[in-house]
């Protein structure tokens, strides 16, 4: 398996790769297109989906002084206002709705349809924080008009939808990163390396947890009603079917409804990203998923609880466990958990642990690595940092360099799709309840003709790719 070399060198945590995509342009020139940005000069932001990791993002895009908010979209007219007050009060007491208050420039246009935003001859880039199920078509739109382009996770909730964004993305000059913010942890940009230098041997297992006990009652069991006011519910529908509004799907359940998304794109993204970076590996060859439902009494169209192993060659396994329906004991003392011939790593954001491998049967040998401990707050106390780390503002400061850089951001889209392809994998062996076997190169599923027709959907009119 292509194994990837893009992590950081230990001390350059804001160092980015040298390589630029030299591409041909989409259409004809915009504004954004031929406007050069200099490095004193600021950039003119567009923000797609300001709702709560919307507005999260655009608070950590506010807090750098070269960027300028120039227009805000959201198929919900208080949050492009920024009115809380006149936000669904249903909506406000389920804690997911965003503060607002921001200081705003004057200047600041409000929209509900992103393709008036996209239309903005003035934007230099947009930020896109919608539902799973929108990122594709807003991604390639934007790109199409001469827009750089910050995108959450998970990338796409298809999976030929990620192939068709990098390969808009290789036609057009245009700078796209994704929101995977393990992508912008010094911790992790440092293992990365690291680990594929060997520092724990050869990666033979890997395993994440996501545990939330949502029993007994999880997002409820609800009716259609009347969307709130000022609520584009069938633009929020978008490229899927219509059907009637239902309060636990929107304002933010959709998480648990797997026409919109997923908990394993959710969580899975983040922790299967951050695991085969550090291992070097780009996708798994076969996928088994075994999953269960109906311990938790509500509408949700996911699992309860399921477990998933990702095979690689040479013998690489990863397991991701997401326990909604009672609670474990997960991994002590960090996130994800690595397994190599010399050493095991236990690592999150904070830092991490090595733990030297013991002899077994028949072996002699006493040591094989060095036990190591790593603390970034303790390093940060000490001055060796000087920050307080936000591998989140990280990733979207690093956005901005590549902007007026036109260098290759820590997270392009290529690995971007590679790793969103982990959760569409995953939920396809659930929904035919089999192993899938993958040929990553081609990206079809070899050994069950009728599973590839899950690698995608017929969009809804006028929906297109």
């Amino acid at each position: 398996m292509k194994r990837e070399r893009d992590a950081i060198s230990r001390r350059g945590f804001l160092a980015q790769s040298l390589a630029a995509t030299t591409t041909v342009s989409l259409g004809t020139q915009t504004l954004a297109q031929a406007r050069r940005i200099g490095a004193n000069d600021r950039i003119r932001m567009g923000f797609i989906g300001i709702g709560n990791r919307g507005t999260q993002l655009l608070e950590r895009f506010m807090a750098n002084k070269d960027v300028e908010i120039a227009a805000l979209c959201d198929v919900y007219k208080p949050y492009t206002t920024r009115d809380r007050s006149q936000v669904n009060a249903r909506w406000r007491a389920s804690g997911k709705t965003p503060r607002m208050g921001e200081s705003l420039p004057a200047g600041v246009k409000r929209v509900t349809d992103f393709r008036r935003l996209l239309d903005m001859k003035d934007l230099d880039a947009v930020c896109i924080a919608t539902p799973d199920h929108w990122h594709a078509v807003q991604t390639i739109q934007a790109i199409g008009a001469g827009k750089d382009v910050y995108v959450e996770k998970p990338l796409t909730i298809t999976l030929k939808e990620g192939r068709a964004m990098v390969n808009a993305q290789k036609a057009s000059k245009q700078v796209v990163a994704v929101g995977l913010n393990r992508r912008g942890s010094s911790v992790y940009q440092n293992l990365a390396q690291d680990i594929q230098a060997g520092k724990i041997g050869q990666v033979v297992t890997a395993r994440a947890y996501r545990i939330s006990n949502m029993f007994p009652k999880g997002i409820g069991k609800l009716s259609a009603e009347t969307p709130p006011k000022d609520f584009d519910w069938d633009m929020w529908l978008g490229p899927r079917p219509a059907r009637p509004y239902q309060y636990n799907i929107a304002p933010y359940y959709f998480r648990w409804w797997n026409a919109y998304s997923s908990q394993m794109g959710n969580w899975g993204v983040h922790y299967m990203d951050v695991i085969r970076w550090m291992a070097g590996e780009t996708a798994p060859t076969a996928i088994t998923t075994n999953a269960v439902s109906g311990i938790i009494n509500d509408d949700r169209s996911i699992p309860d609880n399921m477990e998933v192993t990702f095979e690689f060659k040479p013998g690489l396994m990863i397991q991701f466990h997401i326990y909604e329906a009672c609670n474990s004991g997960g991994i002590d003392g960090g996130e994800v958990e690595l397994n190599g011939t010399k050493a095991s790593l236990v690592a999150s954001q904070n830092g991490y642990r090595i733990t030297p491998a013991r002899p077994g049967q028949f072996q002699t040998w006493k040591e094989l690595a060095k036990a190591e401990t790593f603390d970034i707050k303790s390093k940060a106390a000490h001055g060796d940092l000087g920050i307080k780390e936000d591998s989140t503002a990280r990733l979207i400061r690093n956005f901005l360099d590549c902007v007026k850089s036109r260098q290759q951001p820590w997270c392009p889209l290529e690995d971007g799709h590679r790793s969103t392809s982990f959760a569409h994998l995953a939920n396809i062996s659930v929904a035919l309840n089999t192993r899938i076997e993958w040929d990553a190169e081609q990206e079809v599923i070899t050994n069950h003709e009728k599973a590839n027709d899950l690698l995608h959907y017929e969009y809804r009119k006028p929906w297109t790719l």
